[in-house]
């Protein structure tokens, strides 16, 4: 009984992380506590990951009926969707805030605030720009480059896992910087052993989607979550420096700022190493 009642927590704290970070129709009623909300942190890998394998399976199945650059702009709408854009959100909010150059308290305020700026809206269609154009690049080259065995529009789908771990990591990692409670105060409590938890999660679901994505040859197979882990972690911790120098900590808006830009680094460096 016992036993039982432990798998079933676990699996609320899954399908929380699930109906939290993506839009994927799960009805289910979870009741949310201080517990289901740190606990669901383990499982933002293996969310990350079925919404790589969407995005995989989306890429195959554009490919076949269109050319790569409006299938482009199919797979990036198709991305922000299965997000409902939580993070892209986000990374307005902190753009707004961070770029507004105004003292910390003030930077918050505007953070804080539902209408978007300029710089917000500046940030986010350049990045949007720049997500077009890797995965076109990819759907452009979609064959195996002989160099380095890799092929890389497979490895699109591990990109999101990894930027989902390294939001638990930063949970975790960098103190909360507002006074007063928000969403990320709900997260608040995330131990070292849910992170370590969570990083198993996401080194077992990149190989899973290597090994029998055969997306690279069969030498690079258990480096390529490694170099994921390490890329994500020393990218991250820069980028999460230096929002946490600005504002004093972390919140809700920048664990989503730190998703999407990780998103955009690691689809560039997998361009970088995997296009001919």
């Amino acid at each position: 009984m016992h036993i039982a009642r432990m798998v079933l927590d676990w699996l609320r704290a899954c399908i929380a992380a699930f109906q939290f970070l993506t839009r994927l129709p799960i009805p289910v009623q979870i009741t949310y506590t201080d517990l289901v909300f740190r606990r669901s942190v383990i499982f933002y890998p293996l969310a990350g990951g079925v919404i790589g394998l969407l995005l995989l399976l989306a890429s195959e199945g554009l490919s076949l009926f269109l050319p790569p650059l409006p299938a482009a702009v199919l797979l990036l709408g198709l991305w922000v969707v299965l997000t409902g854009g939580l993070h892209l959100d986000g990374l307005m909010d902190t753009a707004d805030g961070i770029l507004s150059h105004r003292p910390r308290e003030q930077m918050l305020e505007i953070m804080k605030d539902s209408r978007v700026g300029a710089m917000g809206v500046i940030v986010a269609v350049l990045h949007l720009l720049l997500k077009f154009a890797l995965l076109y690049t990819l759907l452009e080259s979609n064959q195996w480059d002989g160099a380095t065995g890799i092929r890389g529009y497979l490895l699109l789908a591990i990109v999101p896992i990894w930027s989902r771990w390294f939001m638990t990591a930063a949970i975790q990692g960098w103190p909360y910087a507002r006074k007063e409670s928000g969403l990320g105060s709900f997260f608040q409590g995330v131990t070292k052993w849910h992170v370590a938890i969570s990083l198993v999660v996401a080194l077992f679901t990149t190989t899973l989607f290597v090994y029998f994505g055969d997306a690279v040859s069969d030498a690079a197979v258990w480096p390529v979550p490694l170099y994921f882990a390490c890329a994500t972690w020393l990218v991250g911790w820069l980028i999460a420096t230096y929002i946490s120098r600005k504002l004093g900590g972390l919140t809700g808006d920048t664990y989503g700022a730190l998703n999407e830009l990780l998103e955009a680094i690691l689809l560039l460096g997998v361009v970088i190493c995997a296009t001919p």
